[in-house]
């Protein structure tokens, strides 16, 4: 496993690539409304991302199983847990729910965050897994300090969303981040305490619980790349990506402005 230490100096340049991430989420969130498809979602954050001097990192991001990816963000709405992939027939409804994963290459550097919106008034029981998935976030990040584990963060997310009876997908993790997307180590988002990679000061790494109203079987679409519940049932997805510290895990991405408009603060 070949983890990387990241400087200060190149944990502030994630921190601008991350930034960037939060921002497009959030000119992304001002377009989501019953009857805008995903494509015109991925038009609007492919061109605010390079308009801000940056490259959106999933466009033809390779895939081991099929085509590259051909869009600029992750458009999973629904049953799609993620890797939703963004085209002209998938119209937003009243009550849908959309994961918007986008992520930035700036400067050399990666970043990497995920929202779950809302569209138009959601069902109680959907906003509550929204909730629950999100405090599950914020919850592994509270785990995430230097001289804890990898298990730790794991156990804070399962914990919380086992509470729930939520399914917790398990084919699917987090993940180490820098001037590659996806670096070492995987942060699954279930696990035990004290177990695994011992998580050190300035490593940086994706959080993103991934979590489903019913069971956690999951399975790919023939486009090789969309990701859906097998029970049909919602799945929320949030992430953040961070710097490890002695002390309190530092967030590089933000959803600051995504909780500015108007009913995306779940």
């Amino acid at each position: 496993m070949n983890i990387f230490l990241k400087t200060e100096d190149e944990i502030e340049l994630m921190r601008r690539a991350n930034q960037l991430v939060g921002k497009t989420l959030a000119e992304v969130g001002r377009h989501i409304k019953p009857g805008v498809t995903t494509l015109q979602l991925d038009r609007i954050a492919d061109e605010f991302i390079r308009d801000h001097g940056a490259v959106p990192t999933f466009k033809g991001f390779p895939n081991p199983y099929g085509p590259p990816f051909p869009g600029s963000i992750c458009t999973s709405v629904n049953d799609v847990v993620v890797h939703g992939v963004p085209d002209d027939k998938t119209v937003l409804k009243d009550g849908d729910i959309i994961s918007i994963d986008c992520g930035t290459l700036l400067d050399g550097y990666n970043g990497d965050s995920c929202y779950t919106f809302c569209v138009g008034e959601v069902a109680p029981e959907v906003l509550q897994l929204l909730k629950t998935t999100k405090e599950a976030l914020y919850l592994g990040i509270e785990s995430a300090m230097a001289g804890k584990h990898v298990g730790d963060i794991s156990s804070a997310v399962q914990d919380h969303c086992s509470k729930m009876h939520y399914g917790i997908v398990r084919e699917l993790t987090g993940h180490g981040i820098g001037k590659e997307m996806h670096e070492d180590p995987p942060i699954p988002n279930y696990g035990r305490k004290g177990n695994g990679v011992m998580l050190k000061a300035g490593m940086c790494i994706a959080i993103e619980p991934m979590i489903t109203m019913g069971h956690n079987k999951i399975y790919m679409m023939p486009d090789r790349w969309t990701i859906r519940t097998q029970d049909g049932k919602p799945a929320a997805h949030f992430e953040h990506t961070i710097a490890i510290r002695r002390g309190k895990a530092d967030i590089l991405s933000s959803f600051e402005e995504i909780e500015h408009l108007k009913g995306q603060n779940i």
